[in-house]
């Protein structure tokens, strides 16, 4: 299950992760309000959908008076956003983000997820931050940092050290870098999510560090456990037909073609859609 930016950042608020304030709104009267709660100055405006690639589409707009952030919002709201993650057909934004602005001196990458091969939690870490780590692994792998984090122990302050210098942090900035990371990695194991990123994690002018987006998935099958993330559900981001599967505990994937097919597992599903391909 996937949720919004604005929700991500609740939770990731409640186990002490960095993040800035801000408020979700669905109209534009209210998105000019908002940016008068948060002092009247530079904010972003965001369009929340669950994808990413939002800024290179045009959903998120910085705006330096509330009445610009009205007029933002209101260009966005009812449109339909096409990122690379939300295919052709794209998905409508229903509500926006208004968070305070900040003063951005770098932007790093961020996320933690669990790595099926080790049966692990693992950190991974770029100095190029703001655009899809997908591209960064493609153009350049080596800059991709990661650490395995032992389940027994959790993250060892030398991992957070290890990821810390490896970005080339300001050494004033290390230890907040390791509670950053300590706090993050404790918000997937108690959350039971399955991922989260922060792209981009932003050191500020003031040499302080913030979750400037957050995205986190979570386990489905965890679900019964977190009443409070479950209510977070945003059925109008998801596809009907896989919804409507969802209320029978089904498993349902929407393609193109007009041949379905019904298996018992993933790999027996993939391997029944090559044999149809062949």
């Amino acid at each position: 299950m996937n949720i919004h930016e604005y929700q991500a950042k609740e939770i990731l608020r409640k186990y002490g992760v960095s993040v800035l304030n801000g408020k979700m709104v669905t109209t534009p009267q209210d998105a000019e309000a908002a940016a008068k709660e948060l002092g009247g100055g530079l904010c972003v405006v965001k369009a929340q959908i669950h994808a990413g690639g939002r800024g290179k589409a045009g959903g998120v707009k910085l705006a330096k008076t509330p009445q610009e952030a009205r007029q933002y919002a209101q260009d966005l709201l009812g449109t339909t956003l096409v990122t690379h993650q939300t295919g052709p057909e794209g998905k409508e934004v229903q509500k926006i983000f208004v968070e305070q602005g900040c003063a951005i001196a770098k932007e790093f990458y961020l996320g933690m997820v669990l790595d099926r091969a080790t049966s692990r939690v693992t950190i991974m870490a770029s100095s190029e931050g703001g655009v899809e780590i997908e591209e960064v692994a493609e153009r350049s792998p080596e800059k991709i940092l990661r650490e395995a984090v032992d389940p027994a122990v959790g993250v060892g302050d030398f991992q957070g050290r290890k990821i810390a210098y490896g970005l080339g942090l300001p050494q004033e900035t290390v230890n907040k870098a390791v509670a950053f990371i300590r706090a993050l990695y404790r918000a997937v194991i108690e959350t039971d999510a399955s991922l989260v990123e922060i792209n981009p994690l932003v050191l500020t002018q003031d040499n302080d560090l913030v979750a400037l987006d957050a995205k986190m998935s979570f386990d489905d099958n965890a679900l019964f456990r977190h009443a409070d993330i479950r209510d977070m559900r945003d059925l109008s981001e998801e596809n009907e037909k896989e919804v409507a599967a969802s209320e029978f505990d089904l498993n349902y994937i929407t393609l193109d073609g007009n041949i379905g097919c019904m298996v018992n597992g993933a790999g027996l599903a993939m391997a029944t859609m090559d044999i149809i391909k062949h």
